[in-house]
């Protein structure tokens, strides 16, 4: 029995896609929304003010991580496509 569990392999499928692209789109919104806050409260601050300087962190952190949006996207999408081909080749071979 033990060795049946072990032989059996998770695998990709196109239906994982579409959670991954909710995700992403979630991950797209919260960060315009982040950072349409971060920066009408650095609007009413102070300049050069302790508040302002960590809104200011939270705005460059926010467009850091927006800048590798694309990756993660890419990334993502890409272990899926592997993943599907080993998936496939894998029950060839057999």
């Amino acid at each position: 029995m033990r060795r049946k569990l072990l032989n059996k392999k998770a695998a990709f499928t196109i239906g994982d896609l579409s959670g991954i692209a909710i995700t992403l789109v979630i991950l797209a919104i919260i960060l315009g929304i982040g950072g349409t806050i971060l920066g009408s409260i650095q609007e009413t601050q102070t300049t050069d003010g302790y508040a302002y300087n960590s809104t200011q962190e939270g705005l460059k952190g926010l467009k850091t991580l927006s800048d590798y949006q694309t990756v993660i996207a890419l990334v993502a999408v890409a272990a899926v496509v592997v993943g599907i081909v080993l998936a496939f080749f894998g029950r060839g071979a057999r």
